[in-house]
């Protein structure tokens, strides 16, 4: 099996860390890819959020209460 170009951003360590620390004793490489899905998909639409509220109070910098208001 062929090894394909990745375009992910978070690396399956960090995604096998966070499970194990949320008390996963072993980890699936299917796993850690779905994580990796999962989390950068969520971030991403947080992200979008917070950058529609950093515009909004008319800014280009979005800052950590950006973040905080678009978890709301």
């Amino acid at each position: 099996m062929a090894k394909t170009q990745s375009t992910s951003i978070l690396p399956a360590a960090a995604m096998e860390k966070l499970l194990k620390k949320a008390g996963a004793e072993r980890v699936s490489e299917d796993a850690k890819q779905e994580m990796r899905e999962v989390l950068e998909s969520f971030a991403i639409d947080l992200g979008a959020k917070a950058a529609r509220l950093a515009v909004h109070a008319g800014r280009k910098t979005i800052k950590a209460s950006d973040i905080k208001e678009a978890t709301k």
